[in-house]
């Protein structure tokens, strides 16, 4: 799935970051050693977890963009990062569940 079909959905906001990258799966995650060992190389990670060490493991597992759930807004820092890591930074109001499965309709 491109990001930007992923963008056309209202509900999906990209914060920072390139919205032409391509994507292999979504994946949910709010325990940062889970996803340290399950998150998806190239794939779309959705969480809630606004903090730097979300970005520092995305980076590790070359996750290609970080979906904020729940209306979380990124502190200008972890944009910063996001920016720097080349990883796409995307808001939601949608709960975890519903964000995943907008963005697995996207995939199919």
């Amino acid at each position: 799935m491109a990001l930007e079909t992923l963008l056309q959905d209202p509900n999906f906001t990209l914060v920072s970051g390139p919205s032409d990258c391509s994507l292999s799966r979504v994946f949910c995650c709010d325990l940062l050693s889970v996803a340290m060992s399950r998150a998806p190389e190239g794939g779309i990670w959705i969480t809630v977890m606004n903090n730097l060490n979300t970005l520092a493991v995305a980076s590790l597992c070359e996750v290609h963009a970080v979906v904020l759930a729940e209306n979380v807004i990124p502190q200008e820092d972890v944009i910063q990062r996001a920016k720097l890591e080349g990883i796409s930074l995307i808001s939601t109001p949608l709960p975890i569940f519903e964000a995943a499965l907008a963005a697995q309709n996207c995939l199919d």
